[in-house]
């Protein structure tokens, strides 16, 4: 069999992929922490990484910096919650700086929304347009079952403050089968009503969480053509730089979104790898695949150690996930948890 070796790229210029895709868009981890425990994504009693075990702010900001420097324009912290962190602001202070000299055109983060309130004006000071909040739910008995303690007057209260910072807000809400489908449309009317799109996404089988995602799991292609039954929808042509595929909607002049890893396979534009919250490089969502850079990160000041480890780890992403519900065994197609892998 032919094997594609990737020539390591020069420094500065553009990290491709041996398929052709241009990677400019990192997801990094802050922490594998959360104050909530949605069901499809922990398991109530997480074991945490010791946190001794973690990179610090500044060698996260310098990692962050050196895939920068190698052609990342779109930068997106997560977790966990990555608001959960202790100073992690300073780190969204830091990394502004790339902002401004215009190295980086995008920094952004996808929450759950319960510290919002606290830290919304200051991602907008610091150069922050646009983020994600993981929403399900508009009922607050259904949110706190799905969160097993989230306080939905929080989220809402974290949305308030954001819009108010002046930052776009988008809602993601996780389709799951007999809690939540029957209220996409009220949530998606809700949201565009608020001048927020909208972003479906399917069950992801990564990690275990003491339940089986088959009893989770609802295709988007089903919700979608509920949809159609009521609403006008329409295919747009425009990419954010993500996985999800959007629709326009007549009836309330919004957006929807649909990320489909289960349903749909949108690996031919990957255009983006993940970071731990410990430096391990995971250049897709759906393989056991890592390389760990926090050993050269450390080894030297310098970062050529570290932009060739990159580069080899870069040269080993795969075509496509390997996302599957295991209905034999019932067991994750991938092993670690979302919290660790970066959202």
């Amino acid at each position: 069999m032919a094997v594609s070796v990737l020539t390591p790229p020069l420094a500065g210029s553009a990290m491709v992929d041996p398929f052709g895709r241009t990677i400019n868009y990192l997801r990094v981890s802050v922490t594998d922490r959360c104050d909530l425990r949605c069901f499809y994504c922990m398991s109530e009693d997480m074991t945490f990484l010791p946190k001794a075990d973690l990179l610090t702010l500044e060698e996260l900001d310098r990692l962050c910096s050196t895939f920068i420097d190698k052609g990342v324009t779109k930068l997106r912290l997560t977790g966990g919650e990555p608001l959960v962190r202790r100073n992690v602001m300073s780190l969204v202070r830091s990394l502004s700086r790339h902002l401004k000299t215009g190295a980086l055109r995008e920094l952004t983060l996808t929450t759950n929304g319960s510290l919002l309130e606290k830290y919304a004006q200051e991602l907008a000071d610091c150069g922050v347009r646009r983020i994600n909040v993981s929403m399900d739910t508009l009922d607050p008995d259904k949110f706190r079952a799905i969160t097993r303690w989230g306080d939905l007057g929080k989220v809402r209260a974290g949305i308030d403050a954001a819009q108010a910072a002046g930052l776009k807000v988008k809602i993601n809400a996780v389709a799951l089968k007999g809690l939540n489908e029957d209220e996409i449309p009220s949530l998606m009317e809700w949201a565009h009503g608020r001048d927020m799109a909208l972003t479906l996404i399917e069950v992801m089988p990564m990690g275990d969480v003491g339940e089986g995602r088959i009893d989770q799991y609802v295709p988007l292609s089903l919700l979608r053509a509920r949809l159609a039954a009521k609403f006008t929808l329409t295919d747009l042509q425009e990419d954010t730089g993500g996985p999800a595929r959007y629709v326009s909607v007549a009836e309330t002049g919004g957006k929807l979104g649909f990320i489909t890893p289960m349903t749909h396979n949108f690996c031919e534009s990957c255009n983006r790898v993940r970071i731990t919250c410990t430096g391990t490089i995971h250049t897709c969502l759906g393989h056991e695949d890592a390389s760990d850079l926090r050993k050269p990160l450390r080894a030297s000041p310098d970062d050529a150690l570290l932009g060739a480890t990159i580069d080899r780890a870069i040269g080993l992403k795969p075509k496509g996930h390997d996302f599957i519900i295991d209905r034999r065994h019932n067991r994750p197609s991938v092993s670690r948890h979302m919290s660790v892998t970066g959202g």
